[in-house]
């Protein structure tokens, strides 16, 4: 039996698709004539509800916030030198889109990291920046979530990370 995760009202959790949300609770509903237990999650930003089954949580990447290490190691990774590949940029978006829908902080970490651009580099494409801003307000949901800081503080120092780097 796969271990229970646990939720309470008012915990933030990640969804892989969706980022940072809020538990609004959990409530029982009929579905197909059975009885089932929904975590039911705000995402504030989307303004949106998602519902997802107690039993599917696990399956779905239904997660807790970073542990603390894990963010660490993923502002590690900002720091360090784009990896970006010389490969077609349609097969470099879905590599991005898949590490950005993962939701693994350190995946998105490395899609920020490579598509950053510094002043005095070349203009992105409008694909390039689309995905680079999705990956970069991922991150800093989550980071502003972690450091109980408004958004705009967490964006601020990823930023400062990104520049020193």
């Amino acid at each position: 039996m796969a271990k229970k995760l646990e939720f309470t009202e008012g915990d933030f959790v990640v969804y892989p698709t969706h980022g940072v949300g809020r538990v609004m609770g959990i409530e029982n509903q009929a579905v197909g004539g059975q009885e089932v237990d929904l975590i039911v999650i705000k995402f504030e930003k989307d303004r949106m509800i998602l519902r997802v089954p107690v039993e599917k949580a696990q399956n779905s990447g239904l997660r807790r916030l970073s542990s603390r290490k894990i963010m660490d190691s993923a502002l590690t990774t900002l720091k360090g030198r784009s990896r970006a590949k010389r490969t077609m940029w349609s097969r470099r978006a879905q590599e991005y889109e898949a590490k950005i829908n993962s939701g693994d902080p350190v995946s998105i970490a490395e899609v920020v990291r490579d598509l950053h651009r510094a002043d005095d580099q070349p203009e992105q494409s409008y694909s390039e920046r689309q995905m680079y801003q999705a990956a970069l307000e991922r991150l800093v949901r989550e980071f502003a979530a972690m450091e109980q800081i408004d958004e705009a503080a967490a964006a601020e120092k990823l930023e400062q990370l990104l520049k020193a780097a």
